[in-house]
């Protein structure tokens, strides 16, 4: 990818606040803003597909008759783009998962060190310490924060162009 120094754009909330703002003054703002978090979610998806990876490599041998961890966790991790609001920004978040087995917070006790407990084949008198695949979703992105910022800058960047050629 190229440089986006020249830009002179960085990723901040207020920036986003502010071409969120523009975008409602014109005329398709609407659809403008619908494409712009789009083009922005869709920098994000190489990275959100290599946190699925990552927690789908994680070792499971224990036979049970719910749903798979691993799977469930995978199918709650995707990119979440807000343009407005209080926290506006860019990330690939890992949601709870409230419906498997109980464990609503399985992505974030699977990528601890010190795992989680839980009750041996639901006997609440034997208590296990389990501990997952250590920081599963942290090292998915290592070395590649900055190329995910530079595509998100250039979705954002290229929206801006837009705006100022109509206004040119």
């Amino acid at each position: 990818m190229a440089d986006t120094s020249r830009l002179g754009l960085e990723l901040t909330p207020q920036n986003l606040r502010a071409i969120s703002n523009a975008l409602k003054a014109e005329e398709d703002g609407k659809q403008l803003r619908k494409e712009l978090t789009r083009n922005m979610r869709d920098a994000l998806k190489p990275g959100a597909a290599d946190a699925k990876s990552a927690i789908m490599s994680m070792a499971s041998s224990t036979p049970h008759g719910g749903p798979a961890l691993k799977t469930s966790i995978a199918r709650k991790i995707r990119p979440e783009v807000r343009i407005t609001g209080k926290f506006p920004g860019a990330k690939i978040k890992a949601f709870k998962t409230p419906n498997v087995r109980g464990f609503a917070n399985a992505p974030k006790r699977t990528n601890r060190a010190s795992g989680w407990r839980h009750p041996v084949y639901g006997n609440r008198e034997v208590w296990v310490q389990q501990a997952g695949k250590t920081k599963w979703f942290d090292r998915a992105f290592e070395g590649q924060d900055g190329h995910y910022r530079r595509a998100v800058q250039f979705a954002l960047a290229d929206m801006v162009n837009r705006i100022a050629s109509r206004s040119n």
